[in-house]
């Protein structure tokens, strides 16, 4: 298993961002991913507009996964409604 920095950015509505952020932390979950942080870094600009946005609520999340998982989680987070954009980042250790 690696180590993994996943930020999200959700759209600012309240139940938008929690529906989000439970859908993803099972989706990781159901993945074999753990989850070691979570960290709400708050509300941003975006640098450009996305899905016709222009803030947005991002959240850092600090986990151990295996490689092979990552396609599979591409794929789901796609598909989340609530999810603007994402970025997997691998910590070097």
């Amino acid at each position: 298993m690696r180590q993994y920095e996943l930020t999200v950015i959700f759209p600012l509505e309240e139940d938008q961002h929690k529906a989000g952020r439970e859908q993803v932390m099972t989706d990781l979950s159901a993945n074999g991913a753990e989850i070691e942080k979570t960290d709400e870094v708050g509300d941003r600009d975006l640098a450009y507009e996305i899905k016709k946005r222009r803030r947005g609520k991002y959240v850092l999340f600090t986990l151990k996964l295996a490689p092979e998982k990552l396609v599979v989680l591409d794929r789901v987070f796609k598909l989340n409604a609530n999810i603007l954009k994402y970025l997997f980042v691998k910590i070097e250790t």
